[in-house]
């Protein structure tokens, strides 16, 4: 008797049957369940998941409380204001080389809205971090209009110490700065020792600085500063594979 040929199953077929094999899994406990940050196809590329971090869950908060909101279908962070610096750090997640994007919104009142990224991160004294001050996006002098963006190195490099001694060298103007009270993004290109600051998709930096520490490493967080609130979205974490970066 002649055999029969069995025709090749479609691509439906293949992806139907690989997803109830997956289920299988799941159920029978043989495959780890979502962690608080999911990498993409490049394994280099991590979104970290904010909505875990008023319940801890591979975040460590720092100094406020939290709360949430959603925008357009994105998870909103919001810290709230206190005295001292504060916000929340990723854990787990080592950083050296790459870049951090993030959607970030502060508010229009003078000395209340310092808000950005931390990195390099030891523990919550010392650590660097680039920061924004909306309150001087829109602002009607030259000098306050220097201030928009800033780089600092804690403990020892504060926005204080590098004003004093570096005036005009850790902190700059946004060319067409955004609207203090509503989201920005701010992109942070780490390339040790460059650091290069781009606002909504700018193609010129707004800052450009040396980095003023010998850690090559360390912790992530989302920063805000004494007597500051401020809201974070769609932050993205791609870090370089060895060997990548400017040369």
């Amino acid at each position: 008797m002649q055999a029969q040929l069995r025709r090749p199953r479609s691509a439906a077929a293949r992806t139907i049957a690989a997803s109830l094999a997956l289920a299988a899994l799941v159920m029978a406990g043989l495959v780890i369940p979502r962690s608080v940050y999911a990498q993409e196809a490049d394994p280099e590329v991590i979104r970290p998941d904010l909505s875990k971090i008023p319940t801890g869950e591979g975040w460590r908060v720092v100094n406020r409380a939290v709360t949430l909101e959603e925008r357009r279908g994105e998870t909103v962070v919001v810290f709230d204001e206190r005295e001292g610096g504060g916000g929340a750090w990723l854990e787990d997640v080592e950083f050296e080389n790459g870049t951090i994007e993030v959607m970030i919104r502060g508010k229009n009142v003078p000395q209340h809205s310092f808000v950005g990224i931390a990195f390099r991160g030891v523990d919550d004294q010392t650590y660097d971090a680039v920061y924004f001050r909306p309150f001087n996006f829109r602002a009607d002098n030259p000098l306050s209009r220097s201030h928009h963006v800033q780089y600092v190195s804690h403990p020892d490099n504060t926005w204080f110490v590098l004003r004093r001694d570096h005036e005009g060298v850790y902190e700059n103007e946004i060319d067409d700065p955004p609207n203090p009270t509503r989201f920005f993004r701010a992109r942070i290109e780490v390339h040790k020792p460059e650091i290069r600051v781009f606002v909504n998709g700018a193609r010129e930096p707004s800052l450009v600085v040396q980095e003023l520490t010998d850690r090559t490493g360390g912790k992530i967080g989302l920063w805000v500063g004494n007597g500051s609130d401020g809201s974070f979205t769609q932050l993205v974490i791609r870090r370089d594979a060895e060997g990548d970066g400017p040369s």
